[in-house]
């Protein structure tokens, strides 16, 4: 009896170790990783797609119908807006990261009647949203030998990931 359970336990072993190495065989490390790969850059897609809370956007004009690029803290931006990407006025979407440069104007609030010193700074390390809109507002711009002034960089390659995703608007306080 031992000998047949033996026996039986020999094949049984023979077929798993064959299964296992055609396997291995046919889905290698790299089939693998690519796998998992497809199937996290399938997570950042779906990722903006799902809700989020967008009343901190509440007063800004993307959300009240005028024309976002018109609002005042946008009068030396040039790109895409994050407030539209999954992020607000002041802060990056998740799964981007602030540039560690960016540009300044100054702007007009006509609330307060006052100048403020605006800092643009780029998100990185996402693609940017197509459907999102495109502001270039040039008021202030100085050519590109005057880098702190000039719009027209990709800000992100001072950062690790270099992909330019939207751009926020900070203000850094008021001008003199």
């Amino acid at each position: 009896m031992s000998r047949i359970m033996e026996n039986l336990l020999k094949r049984f072993d023979k077929v798993i170790e064959t299964n296992i190495r055609a396997s291995a065989r046919q889905h290698g490390r790299r089939s693998f990783m690519a796998r998992t790969g497809a199937a996290m850059l399938g997570a950042a897609v779906v990722t903006p797609v799902l809700p989020f809370d967008r009343r901190a956007n509440a007063a800004s004009p993307a959300t009240s119908g005028e024309d976002p690029c018109s609002y005042w803290r946008h009068c030396a931006i040039d790109g895409f807006l994050c407030e539209e990407s999954g992020g607000t006025l002041t802060t990056c979407p998740p799964g981007s990261t602030v540039s560690a440069v960016a540009w300044v104007g100054t702007c007009s609030n006509p609330d307060d009647g006052k100048d403020y010193l605006v800092s643009y700074n780029d998100c990185c390390g996402k693609p940017f949203v197509p459907s999102a809109t495109f502001c270039n507002q040039n008021k202030g711009e100085r050519p590109g030998y005057q880098m702190g002034l000039y719009n027209d960089i990709n800000w992100c390659l001072a950062n690790t990931d270099k992909g330019y995703h939207c751009t926020v608007s900070l203000v850094v306080g008021m001008a003199e």
